[in-house]
């Protein structure tokens, strides 16, 4: 504990109005001394016409102002770098869809700033997390939000049990209609301020034209399951399975008049393979396997009543789950799931309470290799 004769939690402020409602929540229960960090991750000199860090700590600091806290700041963008964007690139060129918000989380809000914040004396850290921490059976436990279109437990995953005991997630109750009517209860100027989209690092700017400055791409053909040649790509990397906006492929001789969909990537002969059914057997799977799991709380067993999701905001399907010993996981699903993407995380959940999850590293259908 502190000094100070209430529990100190030191908020993630990232000038937003999720952020802004969960320090105005903390402050307004009066339970707690209530103090933010701000926290710049990204060189301001790396972002020319997309950086918001200057706007956003100023709407971060007005709100704190408003209800009388410190705010502090601190730089984390050389352990971004390192920690998350450096692993994001590797990802990038080995051919996968990585997913860094998950590691932004793991190493940076629950990591860097963590550690940061302890050093500022916290007892405790919040967030604007729309997520729930339940602690009846004496250790943390990570449950979805009640707002399911909000619900961010999927990229707290991998987050460490002894980190979520001294995590606060004050919205994981309110819907994110609550959450701004609280913050023009509040008088908070940003109660209308637009929810921040896209990868956490990329923002709102165009993700090719950001890729082509760090990641070396090679043009190839865009060919069907059979090998006729429909168009061409501009680099592996820029494409993901299941992809359907953005393939440039126009009226093909032959070919009904549908969309096209992203099957495959193939590094062999650097080319892109698209067929024209969604639910076409290579992007459907009947099985995963997961690496470097990550369990919240103790390892468990073989797991049969689990639901399982493998990207933000799908609907978890049914399936069984396989822990294995070198940190594994072989999942088998009740009905074959679409676009299962290596890269991107397979996260298992118990009804709401949510168990952990690992990287998708291969993927296929009953009785077949993988799917690539």
């Amino acid at each position: 504990m502190t000094a100070s004769v209430k529990p100190r939690v030191i908020v993630g402020m990232s000038g937003g109005v999720d952020s802004s409602v969960t320090a105005a929540l903390l402050t307004q229960q009066q339970q707690y001394e209530v103090q933010g960090l701000f926290m710049f991750n990204w060189d301001e000199q790396d972002d020319s016409a997309y950086c918001t860090a200057a706007d956003d700590f100023r709407d971060a600091a007005q709100v704190c102002e408003r209800l009388g806290i410190p705010l502090h700041r601190a730089d984390f963008a050389d352990q971004y770098r390192q920690q998350v964007f450096d692993l994001f690139l590797r990802d990038i060129k080995r051919g996968l869809t990585p997913n860094p918000d998950v590691l932004c989380n793991r190493e940076i809000k629950f990591g860097a700033f963590h550690d940061y914040a302890q050093r500022l004396g916290a007892d405790y850290i919040a967030t604007g997390h729309y997520a729930r921490i339940v602690r009846d059976t004496g250790s943390a436990q990570l449950y979805r939000g009640i707002d399911t279109n909000k619900d961010q437990s999927y990229f707290l995953h991998a987050v460490s049990e002894p980190a979520l005991a001294r995590s606060l997630f004050p919205l994981g109750e309110l819907t994110k209609t609550q959450v701004r009517d609280k913050a023009l209860e509040f008088g908070l100027h940003n109660f209308r301020k637009r929810d921040s989209t896209g990868i956490c690092f990329i923002g709102e700017r165009p993700f090719r034209e950001f890729l082509a400055n760090y990641v070396d791409v090679t043009p190839g053909q865009i060919v069907t399951t059979t090998g006729q040649a429909v168009g061409s790509h501009i680099g592996l990397p820029f494409y993901t399975l299941g992809q359907r906006q953005g393939l440039g492929i126009g009226g093909v001789a032959g070919a009904a008049d549908a969309p096209w969909y992203v099957v495959a990537k193939r590094k062999k002969d650097n080319a892109l393979v698209v067929a024209q059914q969604r639910d076409h057997p290579l992007l459907m799977s009947d099985w995963l396997t997961a690496i470097d799991m990550h369990w919240i709380n103790e390892r468990p067993g073989a797991l049969q009543a689990v639901h399982v999701a493998t990207r933000y905001r799908q609907q978890a399907a049914p399936a069984q789950v396989s822990p294995g010993a070198d940190g594994s996981c072989r999942i088998e699903f009740d009905q074959p799931q679409w676009a299962v993407t290596p890269g991107q995380y397979a996260v298992i959940y118990s009804g709401d309470h949510c168990l952990g999850g690992g990287i998708i590293a291969a993927q296929g259908t009953a009785g077949c290799g993988a799917a690539v």
